[in-house]
């Protein structure tokens, strides 16, 4: 509510949440006399003796007793069991608790007023806590644990009050988070706009005064918070925010009480100044208090006192009265202030988008807002996490995706793997009390148990192993036996609950950075430790990362770093175990030439994402601090992180490496692994993103000699790792390949060692689930391969992806290889060998070219004749096969051909029916080959353009043989120029067109040779072309009518014999009556012979449509318009009656023209009335037109 700019001196509290406790009066004996120092006003003291702020006394100044022990207990405990436990409680004591009673860190008020804070440690998973470099508390022993709701105070003891103002300048560097609420209150508070600040006991009031803008006047607001225990349990504003987090007035006022504590008027509760009155002063107190707010209180004061002047009440039932200013009861639940309303109705929102507008990154900052709590040991951390989980629960689209037997979309199923992974953190807990262990158990059993629960592997039926089960490196053992029959999201987390904290190896590992194995070791001692003495954790290695994970996500970085060296030490020594392994039965596999997966869940895409886990807990503690950031979810453009090496503290004091080395070997470690391609589409899709996710993560690390050595290392194990490898020299057919990984490894390792790096390269070339598939003696004819479509179900969904990330390491190691012949030749076999999908290789071989070419630089001409190697090889896959891009093909490789030089062309012009179709060799691959612009491409000589026309010439010929009917034309064509050549193309013509060739082509070729200077043979195959059609008495639109003409004008002008050769033709051709009557009228329109034949000559006369052979085309023509006339009445309609009008008058004009013409047409008129005179309008219209 708005107050509209008018301010009181003393501004009234808004009324908050009821009052958590009674207050009674307790005897005058426990406190001071009234006139005595400590029972001064206050004012004068304010903030406790005029005291600094904390963490602002002089150097030297030591913090006095009152104020130590003091600190301690308003945190610990409420302040009815300090009423409790001492009967008299001085009044400068109960300030210094009041005044110490308020949230310290304004980190905290950060955490509930904008979306994610990272301070040192880096945003994990949107996770956001302690840096890594601060000691926190070691776990708890079994048994022990935090007080409910404790942690933000208790992470946060030692850290500087003013880290938050340090957040709020840094936050504005981020330049999107200038509209949070924190920012906008830090704003508020720097230019002062809070103002009437009282603290009475427990609860803070004051008023915030927004400035005016532009389109809006200043409002002031009234603000109220109440705080127990350094938290702030309440928080009431009269703006009325709807909102999960925080207004900028509540933040306002709290930074306020924070940074300016000496400035805040401070009473103790209102309830102990009351008992300071007598019943005068207690009455005015009251009076006064009614007048001032009389519209507002008078019925409830009313109600209240007729309520106390009853004996029978309630109110005088109950021993004391409630006081909203004195602090919280014992039994009060102690943990800041959330909206549980607005957190449902928030993720109800944004789920109902279903991932649109923003809706998933708002959805992934909830995510993160869970762990910036859980890091700081906040209740509400998993608070938040239920609420969130029942809105996901009640989401409607689960009901109709079940119904409807789909699965969600990919941004769905990415938010519920999270949902799963957070309750895996909150389950594995390490200070939890075992109460709330088994209530979280309840609720994930309880929705575990839905049907509308999605699976864990996104609706497909592959089980994946028990999160409680270490694997055995034993192929022996059947997956069925360490799967469950239904999993579904929260399966692992339901697991979980089964394990424990309780090892006391696994305490010595997370406690100590110096625990090393003893001198004497017990039996059962030696698998505990690798033969340094550094400790091991033989543990499932993705539980192993979870534990790791809850540490972390609990502001446990340190222990989460002892573990996470344990696990890489445990990893170090089962690939060294695997690695002998493998030299023993090496002989064995590579004669057998396929092994089985050792491995039976992979790491990479994992649900856990046990590497992702390991990594960012090692890099979080080698990330340069830039503390005080604030991180926004919505920012796109974030600041790249920088790293330094920070030497391992855990295990062998004498060891130079780094945390920052170990997250990149555990990397490399994860990634090499050698797994089975999951079932699903989903299960896949996630192995390849969360193999870019790492990647991305490795791309921000600064090679230096360290971490080369380390990838070097790394690297050579990788490939000697046999079958628990996927860089292996023997893997399983259905293994994921390592492209991606590869690349990175290549791009990575090239400047430091090109040899390894290339072997790696080529190594990780292979696609086995389509080598496999492919016979032996196909894979010895690289040059043949067609394309290969798996066999197997369920299919590999994400095999396109795969296929593309093959062709782009080859891509980047023919860009490498420039220049280079003997590696180039070397990545051109391992593309040959195994890729297989046209496309790609279409694609190499461009990317090759354009490099191979460039602009401003001379031509590479290895690379360019690779480019033109895998050209040829796209034109013997897609020779028989269907390509839409086939055409384009054929011209890029010519192009590609004409550049590398004329004896590319001579050669695919000589061997064209193994790369081309005849009609692709003849119109397109000859066609260019002998054009003046490849001519002045090559500055040819004289022989070299002879040699390309010879070839051009013998390749027409072969193609025209082959395909007379497409490829005749082209023949004569590229024939023109040699007698001999020409002639057997026009003979193959001719020959040809007694068997399958069209009408139309063969018209097409009789055009050509007319317009070559050969009349009488273009006659000869218009003749041939006339005799295959047959033009129908309606298809007056007929595409061949313009050639029929045109034969008949060529005929025409070559003389009488000819056209008297011809009409025959064209009478038992064409049966339209309009073309007869058109060919007859041009034929009686000039003298026949008039083509300048030599030996030839015109007689100069017009032909007679009474004699032959006009009289054959006449007699036709006009039997053509009595048959079209009886068809076309047998079905007319009145609408084409004039139409039928215009088609008798031109009728007529043929009719005309023989000398008793105007007798017949009369005849055939009397009879279309005799037979028609049904159609009496129609013959009403004849008659007025024909009489």
């Amino acid at each position: 509510m708005a107050e509209g700019g008018e301010r009181e001196e003393l501004v009234s509290p808004l009324p908050i949440s009821p009052a958590k406790r009674l207050c009674s009066w307790p005897s005058p004996q426990a406190h001071y006399p009234r006139g005595s120092p400590g029972a001064a006003s206050g004012g004068a003291r304010g903030g406790g003796g005029g005291s600094l702020a904390p963490g602002a006394r002089p150097h030297l100044q030591p913090e006095s007793l009152l104020d130590c022990a003091a600190k301690t207990v308003a945190e610990k405990w409420a302040y009815e069991r300090v009423e409790e436990r001492f009967e008299r409680i001085p009044e400068p004591v109960q300030r210094r608790i009041v005044y110490w009673s308020f949230p310290r860190n304004e980190r905290e008020i950060c955490m509930y007023s904008s979306f994610q804070y990272r301070s040192g440690s880096g945003a994990t998973s949107g996770a956001a806590g302690a840096s890594p470099v601060e000691e926190g508390p070691p776990p708890p022993p079994p048994g022990a644990t935090a007080p409910a709701g404790s942690a933000p105070g208790a992470a946060a003891a030692g850290v500087s009050p003013g880290l938050g103002a340090g957040a709020g300048a840094a936050g504005g560097g981020g330049g999107g988070g200038e509209g949070l609420p924190f920012r906008r209150g830090i704003r508020l508070l720097d230019s002062g706009s809070v103002e009437n600040v009282l603290q009475v006991g427990f609860h803070l009031s004051g008023t915030v005064t927004e400035p005016a803008t532009a389109s809006e006047p200043s409002m002031t607001y009234k603000v109220a918070i109440s705080f127990d225990r350094c938290k702030i349990t309440s928080v009431t504003c009269g703006c009325g925010n709807k909102d999960i987090f925080y207004c900028a007035h509540v933040v306002a006022l709290s930074l306020y009480r924070i940074r300016k504590p000496d400035q805040v008027k401070l009473r103790l509760p209102i309830s102990e100044t009351l008992f300071q009155m007598n019943r005068d002063q207690l009455q005015k107190f009251i009076q006064y208090l009614i007048t001032a707010h009389h519209t507002e209180v008078l019925p409830t004061a009313q109600k209240l006192a007729d309520e106390i002047l009853s004996s029978n009440s309630e109110i005088n039932q109950v021993h004391g009265a409630p006081d909203p200013t004195a602090g919280a009861s014992i039994d009060d639940e102690n943990c800041w202030h959330l909206d549980e309303e607005q957190v449902k109705e928030q993720v109800k929102l944004f789920l109902s988008h279903g991932g649109y507008y923003g809706s998933g990154k708002q959805l992934t900052s909830m995510f993160a807002k869970v762990r910036e709590m859980l890091r700081m040991r906040d209740s509400n951390g998993a608070r938040m996490l239920t609420l969130i989980t029942e809105q996901f629960m009640a989401d409607p689209r689960l009901t109709l995706w079940r119904q409807q037997g789909t699965s969600m979309t990919d941004k769905c199923r990415q938010l519920w793997d999270e949902l799963g992974a957070l309750w895996v953190c909150i389950i594995l807990n390490p200070h939890c009390k075992l109460e709330e262990k088994s209530c979280w158990l309840q609720q994930l059993q309880r929705w575990n148990d839905l049907d509308v629960c999605p699976l864990e592997d996104g609706n497909y039926g592959h089980e994946l192993p028990n999160i409680t089960s270490a694997l055995p490196q034993s192929a022996s053992h059947s997956p069925d036996s360490l799967s469950r029959p239904r999993r579904t999201v929260f399966t692992r987390a339901i697991e979980g609950w089964e394990l424990h904290w309780q090892d006391s190896h696994l305490q010595r590992i997370i406690s100590s950075n110096i625990y090393i194995a003893p001198a004497c070791q017990q039996e059962s001692e030696r698998l505990l430790f690798n033969s340094q003495g550094q400790p091991l954790w033989l543990e499932h290695v993705p539980t192993a990362c979870a534990r790791v994970d809850a540490l972390r996500s609990h502001g446990y970085p340190k222990e989460a770093l002892r573990l996470t060296v344990a696990i890489i030490n445990t990893l170090r020594l089962q690939q060294q175990q695997q690695l002998e392994i493998y030299k023993h039965q090496k002989k064995e596999l590579l004669q057998r030439g396929t092994t089985t997966i050792t491995n039976l869940e992979g790491w990479v895409g994992h649900p856990l994402d046990p590497i992702g886990c390991l990594f960012l807990t090692l890099t979080e503690a080698c990330r340069l601090n830039d503390d005080g950031y604030l991180e926004v979810s919505d920012v796109s453009e974030s600041r790249p992180p920088v790293y330094q090496h920070v030497p391992v503290a855990a295990g062998c004091p004498n060891s130079s490496e780094s945390y920052l080395s170990l997250a990149l070997e555990v990397a490399l470690m994860g990634m090499g692994q050698q797994r089975v391609m999951p079932e699903g589409l989903y299960a896949q899709d996630k192995v390849y993103r969360n193999e870019e996710q790492l990647l991305n993560r490795l791309q921000e690390l600064q090679l230096d000699d360290e971490l080369v050595q380390t990838l070097r290392k790394q690297c050579i194990l990788l490939l000697e790792g046999g079958p628990f490898s996927g860089l292996g020299e023997v893997i399983h057919r259905e293994s994921v390949p390592m492209h991606t990984f590869a690349k990175y490894l290549f791009s990575a390792l090239l400047p430091h060692d090109p040899d390894l790096s290339y072997k790696l390269g080529l190594r990780a070339m292979r696609l086995p689930v389509l080598e496999n598939s492919a016979s032996a003696s196909d894979s010895a004819h690289p040059h043949h391969m067609v394309s290969v479509v798996p066999s197997r179900y369920p299919r590999w969904f994400t095999l396109g992806h795969l296929e593309s990330q093959q062709c782009e390491l080859a891509s980047t190691m023919l860009t490498a290889a420039k220049g280079d012949t003997l590696r180039l030749r070397t990545i051109l076999e391992a593309i040959q060998k195994h890729i297989h999908s046209s496309s790609l290789i279409f694609k190499l071989a461009q990317d090759a070219f354009k490099i191979a070419t460039p602009t401003d630089s001379s031509t590479d001409s290895t690379l360019l004749n690779v480019a033109l190697e895998l050209g040829l090889q796209v034109m013997r896959m897609t020779l028989s096969t269907l390509n839409w891009r086939r055409r384009e093909m054929v011209r890029w490789l010519v192009t590609c051909a004409t550049e590398v030089g004329v004896r590319a062309l001579v050669s695919i012009l000589q061997s064209w029916y193994t790369l081309f179709t005849p009609t692709e060799a003849t119109s397109i691959v000859a066609a260019t080959a002998v054009s003046h612009t490849t001519i002045l491409r090559l500055s040819l000589d004289y022989p070299q353009r002879e040699e390309l026309a010879s070839c051009a010439r013998t390749l027409a010929l072969q193609c025209a043989m082959k395909d007379p009917q497409s490829c005749a034309l082209s023949a004569l064509t590229l024939c023109e120029k040699d007698h001999i050549a020409f002639e057997a193309a026009y003979q193959i013509a001719i020959d040809a067109a007694a068997g399958g060739m069209t009408h139309s082509q063969l018209f097409t070729i009789a055009r050509y040779m007319e317009l070559r200077g050969y009349p009488l043979r273009a006659f000869k195959l218009a003749s041939l072309a006339m005799s295959h059609l047959n033009l129908a008495y309606n298809q007056d639109t007929h595409p061949a009518i313009n050639d029929v003409l045109w034969a008949c004008a060529l005929s025409h002008s070559l003389g009488k014999n000819e056209l008297a050769a011809l009409i025959p033709l064209v009478v038992k051709s064409v049966h339209c009556a309009t073309v007869l009557s058109d060919i007859l009228r041009r034929c009686t329109v000039t003298a026949p012979g008039l083509a300048g034949i030599p030996g030839r000559r015109s007689s100069g006369k017009l032909m007679s449509t009474d004699k032959a052979p006009l009289r054959q085309l006449l007699d036709a023509t006009i039997n053509a318009y009595i048959n079209t006339t009886h068809s076309r009445l047998t079905h007319i309609s009145p609408r084409h009656y004039g139409e039928f009008i215009e088609f008798l008058s031109k009728a007529r004009e043929t009719f005309l023209l023989p000398q008793d013409g105007h007798l017949q047409f009369a005849q055939f008129i009397d009879n279309l009335k005799q037979i028609y005179k049904g159609k009496k309008k129609l013959m009403l219209l004849v008659r007025e037109r024909f009489g």
